[in-house]
């Protein structure tokens, strides 16, 4: 994976500046308004289609753009800006670098003029509940918050307008840290790294891993990285960090271990912030331990949520949120849609909208929270994935799979043994229908992918709103 170019131009001063934004989706269309509002000369290129709402916008903008291909233009700029789903082996990317183009995110593009704190997520599993987490918390201790990155609003919306007492929370995708260069958060959380989009990284999980550690490559001494001690692969990263004695961020730990659960002894209070002992949430930060609160009274259920939980509470303890706002704020957060949303309960089944389950370990997690029997919806446009992991709780839970999209024949086949009944449904709307008739009173229907959702529908959001409505409509 290259790394980002440093900017020859102040990034400060981007007025009068040639900038070519690749993709005119939701973050192609921020960067641009941004980099307009800030004086720059923009020029917007999608390969694909651009929408008739973004083409007004653009128009009314005074913003050229062009789709269906990418005309030099696109790369033949001062800096290009691109979007997370534009892959490295682009023509533009690959012309702009050789050319010595300076290639940045658009993550990157909205710092240079962000005054408000940041504190980004990242992870493969949990950074959107971690992230609208954190948030709620910060809102409740009376902050100005804005919540943006990968999903919902993006980073330059609100980059150049936020104050600087606001604190800004980012979820922050790998793709959209490999074309960072003076990013610095001073808050950031790297969750867990396991196996995903490993086909935009030569299914190598260390190119992948490598791009998730960027989030806090230019952090100093006076910020803090927030990585889970139960992931082997961050543990291992982090000391060798340490190791190399350069200076860099206050590494601070969060764990489930079972080695934590009834004490933790003296060198472990130097990275230990966040554990669980007996079933309670405990924060140990500057060699001083506070009981939360017990994981029984958290709003979110899983063990999962347990981790996300910790993640938030540490965060929010080190930019000085006292303990009662977070344990009240762990107890009210309501989740965030399509992350095991409850959608509706019919005729004793329980239709559970789960959209954002994009790789196998995101539905791994799914799965485990729930105890009822499962009829299981997955399938979509196939990452590289390992199903293999399912196959334990499968057979525990899961009473009915039903393969959908691209990836269906493979799951089919590999997961389809493992239970009473297993299909393919040509559409999400069959998919539906057959797990009603599936179900029995007492099961969960379960839509968990475990895919990208570009095969059929515009974005994971688009497969979890579709779901709602079929639901809606039995």
């Amino acid at each position: 994976m290259m790394t980002a170019a440093m900017p020859h131009i102040d990034p400060k001063t981007v007025a009068g500046q040639r900038v070519a934004v690749l993709g005119a989706a939701r973050s192609g269309q921020a960067a641009a308004a941004l980099l307009r509002r800030n004086g720059a000369e923009v020029f917007v290129s999608d390969g694909g289609s651009i929408s008739e709402e973004a083409k007004k916008s653009f128009q009314g903008e005074g913003i050229d753009f062009e789709s269906g291909n990418h005309s030099p233009r696109s790369w033949e700029a001062d800096l290009v800006v691109t979007s997370p789903g534009v892959p490295d082996t682009s023509l533009p990317i690959r012309e702009a670098q050789q050319a010595g183009v300076p290639v940045i995110s658009e993550i990157e593009l909205a710092s240079w003029f962000c005054r408000a704190k940041t504190l980004a997520i990242t992870g493969s599993n949990g950074k959107t509940t971690t992230a609208h987490l954190l948030g709620h918390i910060l809102r409740q201790a009376g902050h100005e918050v804005y919540v943006c990155g990968n999903v919902g609003l993006p980073f330059s919306t609100c980059a150049d307008t936020a104050s600087d007492t606001a604190m800004v929370v980012l979820e922050v995708s790998s793709f959209q840290l490999d074309h960072v260069d003076t990013f610095r958060p001073e808050v950031a959380v790297l969750l867990n790294i396991t196996p995903d989009h490993l086909d935009r990284y030569a299914n190598d999980i260390d190119r992948y891993a490598a791009s998730k550690f960027r989030i806090s490559e230019q952090q100093t001494q006076a910020d803090h990285f927030i990585y889970s001690m139960d992931d082997e692969r961050l543990v291992r990263s982090v000391r060798e960090r340490e190791q190399t004695g350069l200076p860099g961020p206050r590494a601070l730990g969060i764990t489930l271990s079972d080695s934590l659960t009834t004490d933790i002894d003296e060198n472990r209070h130097q990275t230990a912030a966040g554990f669980l002992r007996n079933g309670n949430l405990m924060l140990c930060i500057d060699n001083k331990e506070d009981l939360l609160m017990h994981s029984n009274e958290l709003a979110l259920k899983g063990r999962h949520n347990v981790y996300n939980s910790l993640a938030a509470a540490v965060a929010a303890r080190v930019v000085e949120v006292r303990s009662d706002v977070v344990r009240e704020s762990l107890r009210s957060f309501e989740g965030v849609p399509h992350r095991l949303e409850s959608v509706r309960d019919v005729d004793g089944v329980r239709y559970v909208n789960d959209s954002k389950a994009t790789n196998v370990n995101a539905v791994w997690y799914a799965l485990e929270s729930f105890r009822e029997p499962v009829v299981l919806i997955v399938g979509g446009r196939d990452k590289g994935n390992d199903y293999s992991s399912l196959v334990p709780l499968i057979q525990q839970r899961v009473r009915a799979v039903i393969a959908i999209g691209e990836a269906a024949p493979r799951i089919h086949h590999e997961l389809g043994q493992h239970v009473q009944d297993a299909v393919i449904a040509d559409t999400l709307a069959d998919a539906v229908q057959l797990s009603q008739l599936l179900a029995r009173t007492g099961d969960v229907v379960l839509l968990s992918p475990a895919c990208s959702s570009f095969d059929m529908f515009d974005s994971f959001e688009d497969r979890g709103d579709q779901f709602r409505q079929l639901v809606s409509n039995l």
